[in-house]
């Protein structure tokens, strides 16, 4: 089989060994559980619930605060302790719900309810994924019912399941792979089931060889789904280059994956389909890898929603020492964090705990136009004259250049022999053209 693949790319240490061997492993809360409104791209979630309510697991907390936002429901059974702002991963305060957990995990009725998918109607299906609040879990956090409701349904080809996991240490997906492989098959058939004239295509990265042989094994008689093995590169698991590797087309900054006839889900996200629509239990846990030299025991944990980061890293053992860097998400893509009382949402994959800050200990210099930045970027973008744009306040030049097709990847600061921050600095310009855009 051709391995599907892109131009550009890099090949950072993968750091996968840490964690890819053990089971995921099952961890309750001890402590409140905070549910932030903001855990999806799009409108903020609006709480449906007032303090002292007792509530379900399963029950929806929060309802969706507009076309593209998505419901939130409890993943334990508890008393609604208060409705307030928290910090969160990203740094600032959001409204939340805080729930005291009972222990008990009382579930709704009809919870874990098996369904027949073939039995539903395409709008009973993506009602069902909109009331389990499933949202896209590779990152993004977009409303999974609203990608499965395109303008032209029919234009629709391929649904791309993203297996690639190509951010270093994460290694959620993996064990999915390994550990529930037939939901992920059943969540694809689900999906499959709302495009008539679709194709599944499962794509994984040619490091995994025992995901690859279980998932062939299950699909060798499925017709309208097969498998493209990709090859082992970041960024392969971003959505434009996923798709440029296992299709062939290209979608660029101002298209939806949608315009090039595809829908592009991670793993997880298949899975939490899967749930939702054949097993009525909507989106109330996570797979988070817990990893890093600074971690005792580096593993995958199953754990529910609104669990704090603080007690993850309890569960595996504890810090080796004091680490000099904690990001949420993997080392390129992922966000540092100043501390752990923070809630594990929809979108966490995982917990990088490093002994030593390798970022911190390098100064910038100046650029000595060596190009390597344009070798590795997959965008095809030039990131040395973005960068003289974005250091000047240039925007306009900024877009010109096509800094807007940046997917901020962090592949050109990774090979920056001058140790430039470039990502940063595009992030920044980027945000600042589209709050520019919004006020035109």
């Amino acid at each position: 089989m051709k391995l599907g693949t892109f131009k550009g790319g890099i090949h950072p240490n993968e750091g996968k060994d840490m964690s890819k061997d053990l089971p995921v492993k099952t961890v309750l809360p001890k402590g409140e559980l905070v549910y932030p409104m903001s855990q999806h791209i799009g409108a903020p979630s609006k709480p449906v619930v007032a303090v002292g309510d007792h509530v379900l697991m399963g029950q929806t907390i929060a309802s969706a605060g507009g076309f593209i936002s998505a419901d939130i429901c409890c993943s334990v059974s508890g008393t609604v302790k208060a409705i307030e702002p928290r910090m969160t991963v990203q740094g600032s305060r959001c409204l939340c719900i805080v729930i005291e957990n009972d222990h008990q995990y009382e579930p709704v009725p009809g919870f874990g309810e098996e369904r027949d998918y073939t039995m539903l109607t395409k709008e009973q299906i993506r009602q069902y994924i909109k009331d389990a609040g499933v949202v896209g879990m590779g990152g993004a956090g977009f409303p999974t019912h609203v990608k499965l409701t395109p303008k032209e349904e029919n234009k629709i080809d391929y649904i791309l399941v993203n297996g690639a996991e190509c951010e270093p240490y994460l290694t959620s997906d993996y064990r999915m792979m390994l550990e529930e492989p037939e939901k992920i098959i059943g969540g694809l058939k689900v999906i499959l089931s709302l495009f008539d004239k679709a194709k599944g295509i499962i794509c994984i990265e040619d490091n995994k060889p025992d995901a690859i042989e279980v998932i062939s094994n299950l699909i060798a008689k499925e017709h309208r789904i097969k498998l493209q093995v990709l090859k082992t590169k970041y960024p392969q698991g971003a959505e434009r280059q996923l798709i440029y590797a296992a299709t062939g087309r290209k979608i660029y900054s101002a298209m939806l994956p949608a315009d090039a006839g595809c829908i592009v889900d991670n793993v997880d996200t298949v899975i939490a389909v899967y749930m939702a629509v054949c097993k009525s239990t909507p989106l109330i846990r996570r797979i988070v890898t817990v990893t890093g030299d600074a971690v005792q025991t580096p593993q995958n944990f199953n754990v529910k929603t609104g669990t704090k980061y603080s007690e993850l890293v309890e569960e595996a053992g504890g810090f080796t020492c004091q680490p000099e860097k904690i990001i949420s998400g993997g080392p390129m893509m992922g966000i540092a964090l100043f501390d752990l009382e923070v809630p594990v949402t929809k979108t966490s994959s995982a917990l990088l705990c490093m002994s030593h800050d390798q970022v911190a200990e390098y100064e910038p210099s100046a650029c000595i136009r060596c190009g390597r930045c344009i070798d590795a970027c997959p965008s095809n973008v030039i990131p040395q004259k973005m960068m003289l744009c974005a250091d000047r306040g240039d925007y306009e030049g900024f877009e010109k250049l096509d800094g807007m097709e940046c997917c901020e990847c962090g592949s050109c600061t990774f090979v920056c022999p001058a140790k430039r921050r470039l990502t940063q600095a595009f992030k920044q310009a980027r945000r600042t053209v589209l709050d520019n855009r919004k006020k035109k």
